[in-house]
């Protein structure tokens, strides 16, 4: 029982992905990344670049992909989100 219980939990929070096309809409260019962790959680995956950061949310079926500049957004794109 106690096993059903966690799976149950785990199942529930799999299903509250923050990616989105609510959230997705709520992304802005210029919006900082504090603001913008707050909408989408931290990244799935960041790489950083000599003069901007890649960050992504999702996997590689859905997902949000931000570029940041000083912690700034720049370029946002999706993929999979209807």
């Amino acid at each position: 029982m106690k096993k059903l219980i966690i799976i149950a939990g785990l199942l529930t929070l799999a299903g509250c992905s923050k990616v989105t096309l609510e959230n997705y809409n709520k992304v802005e260019v210029g919006m900082d990344k504090a603001a913008l962790e707050q909408i989408l959680g931290s990244a799935d995956n960041c790489e950083e670049k000599t003069l901007h950061t890649n960050c992504t949310w999702g996997d590689d079926n859905k997902h949000i992909k931000v570029t940041l500049v000083t912690d700034k957004v720049t370029l946002y794109t999706k993929k999979g989100l209807e």
